[in-house]
């Protein structure tokens, strides 16, 4: 314990030396101004910088085919090993992705016989080190930090902990359900929806770039896929090893030879990537998603390769027209035409595969269109004319001031070293970027802007409430809906069809058992106690609802919680959370949360009928009663068990993705106690379960119709 606390303090020393380095600097100033001295802000000289001296990187490769780039640096006692596993999603079968991404996920979190995870973890702690693994789509990652004391020690761990993995199922299945609860969330903001569904529009759904995890493949993959994922990753042909840190390289060359050199040299993974097939079109694109008040806007096309002679103009291009506050679509679409909260954009140049091209704004639902317009404008303006020198100095600056941190630090240089070496570009094409930078010229960029850019064939994606919007989009094309549901199964589950003519007869019955007076106009109130089952015992809460189910307005007075008395507040897509006396607004997601009970509500279905379709499927006992079998169909499939006397139901049931449990469970509510006031019906007893167990327990005391 005592070792723990002293790392621990070793490096928080250095980080206090720093800043109370800066923290002296800023005092001297302080007092300088304090004692009325003036400052000659403008008269002010700087001394020159000395040149920043590249660090010599050290390489050496083992027989087995793993290459080593070695820094020296004594600045601080620490040691960062860093790889570059030649490897990625890119390897996974179509019906198994996720793969990759579980594989690194489990390694690190299952450890190794030697090193299971708690003991891992402890031995880590206790050294105030870490151990990560990671797989992108074309390159994994693997890394080691520690205290050079601890460095050596700990290198043998890594080595056990990546080549003897336990892959336990128990972590893979945690894994699984943890990838499961994003892909449930996937489709909650959004930006991250443009982002993803263009790059389809792009790369095409089925291509390795486009096509997502989904239920399906996370069904499809074992414990065995991941031990043959592994064995063709972790091989010395797909390794590069860099090391920055307190050592000296004769010294740490041996033991490195050692140590690796244990690795199977195994087969080179060949990144190979099929040729995008892509025509360069016009076309208009909607993901229409109704609890938003604004759309996102994605324009533009394939982009083009890194190696490519133009890509620094282009990069200056890019940033003429989407590039900060300086960049015309800020200036123009956002501040002068007010048609943009924010504005982005992008010519994105990929060593291994074409980037995208794209230019995008924030805007509001009304003026989608006029947004779209005054984007592909400023395109044109960008081909017809020249930028005036001003203009390119201006942005020039702007890319090498963003810049001026490449190359901050050793880690900096020795991974910008490795990662052009892995993707094959030169080892000085940072240095070829900045040189061709500084010769562009005002016709360069007219050039490139009118070669690469075409602004007439374009892919259209908008993101936004298509009740909204309208039909604005139609002067674009013909306007394409982007499905984004959220699928259990890649084969559409069969529709089992009922008695139509039944199914109407018996939600008449209901409906008349349930609304006496025929219809569900106003607003229901009802005041009652929710009884939650938790792990911490029994909780009982105030509810208090005002709602009208056909305006989807919703006031809900939650009392005496943990967090004290909480009011939700929710109009269609938009609500409020007030708690303490503050209002905080509502995420979609936290809207649809609160929601969701009252969207599988018997009133809310009986007061949105033609919503639904609706089968009788027949009879079928509940509690040893014979009850008819009602399918309602909306959002989800609901099954009504409805008591064939009193055509009131008695139970109801559905299925829904359960994060926690990492699949589908059924949702079971029984009505009981049903009471009649201002001639609607309400069970004032319902009883829900999931996945058989009790959850919680509504008991009403009153309610009203006003």
């Amino acid at each position: 314990m005592i070792m723990k606390i002293m790392k621990r303090i070793s490096i928080l020393f250095f980080a206090l030396v720093f800043s109370v380095a800066c923290a002296t600097q800023e005092q001297a100033t302080q007092q300088t101004q304090q004692r009325g001295v003036p400052v000659d802000v403008e008269g002010l000289t700087y001394p020159e910088l000395n040149p920043y001296q590249i660090p010599e990187i050290e390489t050496f490769e083992l027989e087995n085919g793993i290459k080593f780039y070695l820094v020296e640096d004594d600045e601080v006692p620490l040691i960062n090993l860093n790889m570059i596993v030649r490897a990625g999603s890119f390897m996974e079968p179509d019906d198994k992705v996720g793969l990759a991404g579980i594989m690194a996920n489990v390694i690190r979190n299952g450890g190794s016989e030697a090193y299971p995870e708690n003991e891992l973890n402890q031995l880590l702690e206790d050294r105030a080190a870490r151990i990560e693994f990671g797989m992108g789509f074309t390159s994994g990652s693997v890394t080691l930090n520690a205290l050079n004391e601890d460095f050596y020690d700990l290198l043998p761990v890594l080595l056990d902990v990546m080549m003897n993995p336990l892959l336990p199922q128990e972590k893979i299945d945690l894994a699984i359900t943890q990838r499961r609860s994003g892909i449930s969330r996937r489709n909650d903001n959004a930006q991250q929806i443009g982002s993803r569904e263009f790059g389809r529009l792009i790369y095409g759904e089925d291509s390795p770039q486009g096509r997502m995890m989904e239920h399906w493949t996370l069904d499809a993959i074992t414990r065995e896929d991941l031990a043959e994922f592994h064995k063709n990753a972790y091989t010395g042909e797909n390794l590069m090893i860099g090391l920055v840190g307190d050592f000296k390289v004769e010294e740490i060359k041996p033991i490195l030879e050692q140590i690796f050199s244990e690795i199977p040299a195994g087969e080179k993974n060949e990144i190979e990537l099929p040729d995008v097939d892509y025509n360069f079109d016009s076309s208009i694109h909607l993901v229409d998603k109704r609890d938003v008040n604004q759309s996102v806007i994605l324009m533009g096309h394939i982009g083009g390769m890194r190696d490519n002679p133009d890509y620094a103009a282009l990069q200056a291009m890019n940033e003429v027209l989407s590039g900060g506050f300086s960049g015309r679509l800020f200036q123009n679409v956002r501040s002068d035409q007010g048609l943009a909260y924010a504005v982005f954009g992008n010519y994105g140049s990929s060593a291994l595969f074409p980037g995208q091209f794209y230019a995008g704004v924030f805007t509001q639902s009304s003026t989608t269109a006029e947004a779209i317009k005054s984007v592909r404008n400023e395109m044109i303006k960008l081909q017809e004319e020249p930028v005036s020198q001003e203009e390119l100095d201006d942005t020039r600056n702007s890319i090498l001031n963003s810049l001026v941190f490449r190359y901050d630090s050793r880690s900096r240089v020795l991974r910008e070293r490795m990662s052009n070496e892995y993707l094959g570009l030169p080892a000085d094409a940072f240095e070829s970027y900045i040189e061709e930078l500084q010769t562009l010229t005002p016709a360069d960029i007219q050039r490139v802007a009118s070669q690469y850019m075409r602004p007439d064939e374009m892919r259209i994606l908008v993101v936004g409430h298509g009740g909204e919007i309208g039909d604005q989009l139609d002067e674009f094309g013909n306007v394409q809906e982007v499905d984004i549901e959220i699928r259990r199964t890649l084969e559409e589950e069969e529709v089992v069809s009922g008695d139509v003519a039944g199914g109407a007869e018996w939600l008449n019955k209901m409906s008349g058992a349930i609304l006496q007076n025929g219809n569900m106009e106003g607003t229901f109130k009802q005041e009652g106690i929710v009884e939650l089952n938790s792990p911490m015992g029994a909780v009982s809460l105030t509810r208090n609802e005002e709602i009208n189910f056909k305006e989807n307005t919703f006031l809900i007075e939650m009392l005496n919680t943990p967090q004290g008395d909480i009011t939700f507040n929710i109009s269609g897509n938009q609500g409020t959370a007030s708690l303490g006396g503050q209002e905080f607004p509502l995420q979609p997601a936290q809207i649809e949360q609160q929601l969701g009970e009252y969207k599988v509500h018997y009133l809310n279905i009986l007061a949105n009928r033609d919503e639904f379709s609706v089968d009788m499927m027949g009879t079928e006992e509940v509690n040893g009663e014979e009850t008819i079998l009602l399918r309602v169909r909306g959002d989800k499939t609901l099954n009504f068990f409805i008591n064939m006397n009193t055509a009131l139901p008695v139970k109801m049931t559905y299925e829904e993705f359960n994060p926690q449990m990492g699949g589908d469970v059924l949702v079971e509510m029984y009505y009981n106690q049903w009471t009649v006031s201002d001639g609607v019906a309400v069970a004032y007893e319902v009883v829900s379960k999931v996945a058989g167990e009790d959850q919680a327990t509504v008991r009403i005391s009153d309610h009203s119709i006003e």
